[in-house]
């Protein structure tokens, strides 16, 4: 059991690394950081974050996060806005050029993947599509 464990572990590893790699070839592409790609997806999939709860998502302090925002505005990404509820809080959203390079770099990076997959046989492919969902579903627990 043992070692098939770390064999799991090691080509997960393995196969995030590769993937990560390409992304940030494909970062390169489209002159955004691996920092402001994370900010984005995060901005984009859990919609009115703060400063703070963005920070918190990413693991990194607020004057960071208020950097990377900083450049983000002045590429016209993203946008802070005042809450109308509570003037204190500055919520943060996505501009469409903001959604458009994430869409951008999204399908490119899917395209990659499935380069990478396309000369195995359907039933490997849903194989692997089976047991990554069965995956993710163990780990959201």
């Amino acid at each position: 059991m043992r070692d098939r464990t770390v064999r799991i572990e090691e080509n997960l590893r393995r196969v995030c690394y590769k993937i990560k790699k390409k992304g940030r070839e494909i970062l390169n592409d489209v002159e955004i950081t691996p920092p402001q790609f994370e900010a984005l997806q995060h901005l984009i999939y859990e919609d009115n974050l703060t400063i703070g709860e963005l920070s918190s998502k990413m693991y990194l302090a607020c004057s960071t996060v208020t950097d990377l925002l900083d450049r983000m505005e002045r590429n016209d990404l993203v946008k802070r806005v005042k809450d109308e509820s509570d003037r204190r809080i500055v919520r943060i959203f996505v501009l469409p050029k903001g959604h458009e390079l994430l869409e951008k770099v999204m399908e490119n990076r899917r395209n990659y993947v499935e380069q990478v997959i396309s000369g195995l046989d359907e039933a490997v492919i849903d194989q692997i599509d089976s047991s990554f969902e069965i995956f993710n579903k163990i780990f959201e627990i």
